[in-house]
């Protein structure tokens, strides 16, 4: 309600008796919130993202600015003016999005995390507090860790468990005995219960949950991608490139100067990555290193003796000091926008890599990598970036190219600033 006022005030419901009747729909904002699950997000979602929400945000904003222009239509004739009515509803959604973002700030930094409970393998307890540290917006911390083949011992005895506010159960099989058995626990104890499934093939990223009246039932996406939203994302990019090059291109010029100065090198640097099917095309960054990185690399990072087919110098000792500030900001990355213009990257979508690592890709690392055209930003740069194994690198991407959606892109690019920020896993 603290918002819609601020919202009507702002937005030039100024006069007295505008403003009055204006109140009349403030308990109706509070509705359409409920109705849209505003209230309620936080109790079912793991992760507490406002970016998730913006689609719900924008339809909130929407319908309680038409509210109050039908009721102020009907007090008021006149007014509200087209102009207004959609300035309130910006108003209102982008104030929505920063006082929800700064409240879930303020929560995560006053409240203790959510305690969790691990019944599983230790495999499996490992893998929730990888994801966990790779998450903190999760705000859960692990507290206790407990065998499966215990669970009968601790339901006769839950109190081990008598500190936690949530159980994690992660079975090595799927078995109804054991879930039914942890779920009267939660229930007994009043937890939270969480189930990972054994087989992330079976329930992957692909997967949807529908029901039949009482009848649960798994649908897979199996079907090649949409041609529409092939052509939306297409579209996309090339409107939101050619914006972003003009809007940046002070940004960009200071960005060249600082390069030339420092050791009158070349401004820009190329690079031969793997494009979309496998590809190859040049890849365009701002130069952050010495001049004669490339010939340096072959004694800092033996391609044929890595583990996996991908690398990270933590303390790259080729990069320069302007080099070192660009790619703290990530600012070393923004003359892909001409990459993407010309067709050979997209803004959103699997990081593109070195020829000479994806020809070691696994056929079913090549699939899945190489299926849409490669990403300024995507996935791996949102969840984690370089702290991410090759084989998370590979899970987060294909989530995203199994469920791609112009809604998806448009998350992870709002996601993309606060992890630039962040700096987490950046070099």
């Amino acid at each position: 309600m603290l918002i819609a006022s601020l919202s009507l005030l702002f937005a030039g419901v100024g006069q007295a008796g505008e403003f009055a009747w204006s109140l009349l729909v403030l308990p109706l904002w509070i509705v359409i919130a409920k109705l849209l699950g505003l209230y309620d997000r936080d109790e079912s979602a793991l992760r507490h993202l406002t970016v998730d929400e913006t689609p719900h945000l924008v339809l909130w904003a929407i319908l309680g600015a038409s509210a109050v222009s039908v009721v102020l239509e009907l007090g008021s004739p006149g007014w509200p003016s087209a102009s207004s009515a959609l300035t309130l509803a910006v108003v209102a959604c982008v104030s929505a999005f920063v006082l929800r973002a700064l409240m879930r700030l303020v929560w995560r930094t006053t409240t203790p995390p959510e305690r969790v409970a691990i019944i599983g393998a230790p495999a499996a307890a490992r893998s929730i507090r990888r994801k966990l540290e790779l998450f903190p917006d999760v705000h859960m911390a692990v507290v206790s860790e407990h065998e499966i083949d215990r669970l009968d011992e601790i339901a006769a005895d839950p109190g081990p468990l008598a500190a936690v506010d949530r159980l994690f159960l992660v079975p090595s099989a799927l078995e109804w005995q054991q879930l039914d058995s942890a779920r009267e626990l939660a229930r007994a104890i009043g937890v939270r219960l969480s189930v990972v499934p054994p087989s992330r093939g079976a329930f992957g990223a692909s997967v949807r949950l529908n029901h039949l009246a009482d009848l649960p039932v798994f649908d897979y996406r199996v079907e090649d991608l949409s041609r529409s939203t092939l052509l939306l994302k297409r579209a996309l990019d090339v409107t939101v490139s050619a914006v972003a090059l003009v809007v940046l291109s002070p940004l960009l010029l200071l960005a060249a100067i600082g390069i030339k100065l420092e050791d009158r090198g070349p401004i820009l640097f190329t690079q031969s990555r793997s494009g979309q099917h496998g590809r190859p095309f040049r890849m365009l960054k701002f130069r952050t290193m010495v001049v004669d990185a490339e010939s340096l690399l072959v004694d800092l990072v033996p391609f044929d003796r890595l583990a996996d087919p991908m690398f990270k110098l933590a303390n790259d000792p080729r990069v320069t000091r302007v080099g070192g500030l660009l790619r703290r900001w990530s600012i070393d990355e923004l003359p892909q926008l001409v990459n993407v213009i010309r067709g050979e990257m997209s803004l959103v979508g699997p990081r593109p890599e070195q020829v000479e690592l994806v020809a070691r890709y696994s056929e079913e690392q090549k699939r899945i990598r190489l299926a849409l055209r490669p990403g300024m930003t995507g996935p791996m740069q949102v969840y984690g970036r370089g702290l991410l194994s090759l084989s998370e690198r590979v899970a987060v991407e294909r989530d995203y190219v199994e469920n791609l959606s112009i809604g998806r892109d448009l998350r992870i690019l709002g996601m993309t600033l606060p992890a630039v920020l962040g700096r987490r896993g950046a070099s």
